[in-house]
């Protein structure tokens, strides 16, 4: 029998293992806006192009999601973890050889996004969720997800202090050899093993997937919560993508748009753990609510401000307190909805949902920085989506809708 000291230092090693994993791969993504510029320039494909490589990525990664879980759900996560590290670290070390838009797309959009949807949010919080307590999962989803924050505020500075260092080429090919760090993760959170060892609850009642899918698309509020999440993907893409842009086109220094990533990954530190917290203590449609509100609040003060750099990373810091602290109440309600058995599988689809928005985001942003020379369509469109997020949680139904038989 496990003492309560060895359960705490078990549930421990496993949030380390999560948060460190999605820290190296979310904040490797999140700092691909920051070579935008320099691909263009080395490339001449044009913005347009290079957005498209970047779009298919949001894609890409969201369409692996749920295969990668479903892979999860039934052999355990550590070997579709340990796959999808090595495919971000070549995925990113071979993009600075590409010069070809249908090169970015392999590299980025294929190998680095794709890796980074099996060692992504679906398989990780899916795994985090068995190996924890009920009790506890709200706070460790939280945990794991300011680990993905914590990456990017590392990440972005970091990229441009390895580019003045080594040169665009360089530092995008040093951050491919960091993101090997989360290997031994793989073995950490491998499979059910380690459950045991901490006392988490007995292992979920599985579904086969076509049953599980067909049971949750037959739920309108799991479809109201995809829909949400569409949202979501919209913004976090076009601001990963084009934020350095947006700096650019304000006028303000290129070191402004790294460091404005970067407090965006601060701040969604504090908004990820926060949320956390809450999730429990107020209903999480309602949470949800409030973050896509707050967004739209947000980005129309921002747009009827002065463009300072005391503006824009103000900016960020709100964009960062919203930014990816949608996650902890979107797993929550799905595992409230259908139980941990088919988690991966379920959330992936999510953030399939989530991922055709940020394709979108990511697409249009440099679609209409090309045609208007700005990204102002874009940002209103991106208020009216996130008033429609807002209003569309609120017919979610709360309680819990299927419950797993028991074996």
């Amino acid at each position: 029998m496990k003492t309560d000291v060895q359960k705490h230092a078990v549930w421990w090693l496993v949030l380390l293992a999560a948060a460190g994993t999605f820290a190296l791969t979310m904040g490797t993504r999140q700092t691909m806006g920051f070579f935008l510029s320099p691909l263009n320039t080395a490339t001449g494909l044009g913005v347009g192009s290079i957005s498209l490589a970047f779009a298919f990525g949001q894609l890409w990664w969201g369409l692996t999601q749920p295969f990668a879980g479903a892979v999860a759900d039934r052999i355990g996560a550590g070997r579709v973890l340990l796959a999808g590290v090595m495919l971000v670290a070549l995925g990113t070390y071979i993009t600075p050889l590409m010069t070809s838009t249908w090169g970015l797309i392999l590299a980025i959009g294929v190998l680095s996004a794709g890796g980074a949807g099996m060692a992504g949010p679906s398989v990780l919080m899916a795994a985090t969720t068995r190996l924890m307590p009920a009790e506890r999962r709200g706070m460790a989803t939280g945990i794991v997800n300011a680990g993905g924050s914590f990456g990017q505020f590392v990440m972005a500075p970091l990229a441009a202090a390895l580019t003045l260092g080594l040169g665009w080429a360089g530092a995008m090919q040093a951050l491919a050899l960091i993101v090997l760090l989360a290997l031994p993760a793989a073995w950490v959170l491998r499979g059910p093993g380690p459950a045991a060892a901490a006392g988490a609850a007995p292992a979920p009642v599985s579904l086969p997937a076509g049953e599980a899918i067909r049971k949750a698309l037959a739920h309108p509020s799991y479809l109201l919560l995809s829909a949400g999440f569409f949202v979501c993907g919209f913004h976090v893409a076009f601001l990963a993508t084009h934020l350095p842009g947006v700096v650019a086109a304000c006028g303000l220094p290129a070191p402004v748009g790294a460091w404005a990533l970067g407090v965006i990954g601060l701040f969604n530190i504090i908004g990820s753990l926060a949320m956390g917290w809450a999730v429990g203590r107020w209903r999480m449609k309602s949470l949800l609510s409030l973050v896509y509100a707050t967004r739209a609040v947000a980005v129309l003060v921002f747009l009827l401000s002065p463009k300072t750099e005391a503006v824009m990373l103000t900016f960020a810091a709100v964009m960062g307190l919203t930014f990816l602290s949608t996650v902890p109440p979107t797993v929550g309600l799905v595992a409230k909805f259908f139980g941990t058995g088919n988690m991966a599988m379920l959330f992936g689809l999510v953030m399939l949902s989530h991922q055709i928005g940020g394709f979108l985001g990511a697409w249009l942003g440099g679609q209409v920085f090309e045609a208007t020379g700005n990204y102002d369509w874009i940002w209103y469109l991106d208020i009216v989506l996130a008033v429609g997020a807002a209003l569309v949680h609120l017919p979610i139904r709360e309680a819990v809708l299927v419950r797993p038989k028991p074996a």
